[in-house]
């Protein structure tokens, strides 16, 4: 077994590095998250002119062509240093990937080259007022065949970055008669169409991630921004949903370790009782703690990140790692913060952040306690709903 990553990789994790350490300064950060709703244009453009967005696009459309292993290093580098930033971006990826999946060469050519430029913005329109997992129960969006195009109805919400998207990837009903999992479609909507309007909702954490809700009011869709199949788009959704998993993971590993890290250099140059208290014992167990959780967490978000590169499955994993990384960067923030006492508390450190955006990653994209339900589930054992 091969626990290292080749030197291409190796590579990519250090230019990454040293990108977030010029450019995603903790005084920059600190700024974006008191002043923004999204990330800055600014910044963007840097990351685009870097090549992130290019790294999963093949390279027949202008991009690397690189796997999960490589965008997840590049995804931890950029989470560690703003795990907002790295939410944002991952919006782009998660609302495009169905391109990416199951787009026409047409599409394809038409979409992914300004995807890898980061010249395109998307959101991923899924979750609906009535429920948030139980997507097939919740969801009322309704697309009409209309001939020439179909007429969207409808409501979405807690939908990342749909204020700034140029297309909202949607999901809703279009045959209504159908079984749930054999009647929806998956559309691009652009966020400027008519009867398009977002609404930001003000939330704790992860302020330059901006979460909205989303309302369709007689959208007309052209056909031919219909992606996938008719009809068939919760299974071929799935093809996005489980590798989301992956990247939710790794962000909730991000704030674990700026967590950690912030906690661990501040006990160091605090003194009481006549020296630092990094001497405790009960502060170093903390720390400690925190470190095998920290470890345990990337290791299996990598190996997740393996087996999809090697088309195994990986779903059971991917649930896994989503509760391991979870509980790492919540460990992290609240033990951090008492760590740090009094000035854990103050807006003046960036614990107080983590400790606000940790909390997104513990329900989103599915709640800790459904992915042991699912977990179980997928080793055999019938839907648990208690």
């Amino acid at each position: 077994m091969d626990f290292g990553f080749t030197k291409e990789q190796e590579m990519i994790q250090k230019e990454v590095h040293n990108f977030c350490k010029k450019e995603l300064t903790p005084e920059y950060v600190r700024w974006i998250d008191e002043n923004c709703d999204f990330v800055p244009d600014e910044l963007w453009k840097k990351i685009s002119d870097i090549g992130f967005f290019g790294a999963h696009v093949p390279e027949a459309y202008g991009g690397e062509g690189l796997g999960v292993i490589e965008s997840m290093i590049i995804a931890e580098e950029i989470a560690t240093a703003s795990v907002a930033v790295a939410l944002g971006m991952g919006a782009t990826t998660l609302g495009a990937s169905v391109i990416l999946n199951l787009g026409t060469p047409e599409q394809k050519a038409k979409y992914l080259p300004k995807l890898a430029k980061g010249e395109l913005k998307f959101a991923l329109g899924l979750t609906e007022p009535a429920g948030g997992t139980d997507i097939l129960g919740a969801i009322q969006t309704t697309a009409v065949d209309r001939g020439d195009h179909f007429l969207l109805n409808g409501q979405k919400v807690f939908i990342t970055s749909a204020h700034v998207a140029d297309y909202i990837t949607t999901i809703a009903i279009t045959n209504p008669d159908a079984k749930r999992t054999r009647g929806l479609s998956i559309f691009l909507v652009p966020r400027n169409s008519d009867g398009v309007k977002t609404r930001l909702i003000p939330k704790l954490g992860c302020h330059a991630a901006g979460t909205n809700e989303v309302f369709y009011d007689n959208v007309k869709v052209p056909k031919e921004n219909l992606v996938g199949t008719l009809h068939n788009g919760w299974y071929e959704l799935l093809l996005t949903l489980n590798p989301e998993r992956i990247g939710t993971s790794m962000l909730s590993l991000g704030v674990a370790k700026a967590a950690f890290n912030e906690a661990f250099e501040y006990a160091k140059q605090r003194n009481a009782f006549g020296g630092p208290i990094s001497r405790f014992q009960s502060l170093q167990h903390y720390l400690a703690d925190i470190a095998i959780e920290i470890e345990n967490a990337r290791n299996l978000i990598y190996k997740c990140a393996w087996l999809c590169d090697n088309n195994k499955p990986y779903h059971i994993e991917a649930c896994m790692a989503k509760i391991v990384a979870a509980k790492a960067s919540e460990k992290a923030a609240i033990w951090g913060m008492e760590i740090m006492g009094g000035w854990g508390y103050t807006m003046e450190y960036d614990m107080q952040r983590h400790f606000r955006d940790y909390k997104q990653m513990v329900f989103s994209p599915i709640s800790d306690e459904m992915a042991k339900n699912m977990i179980m589930q997928f080793m055999g054992y019938p839907k648990s709903w208690a």
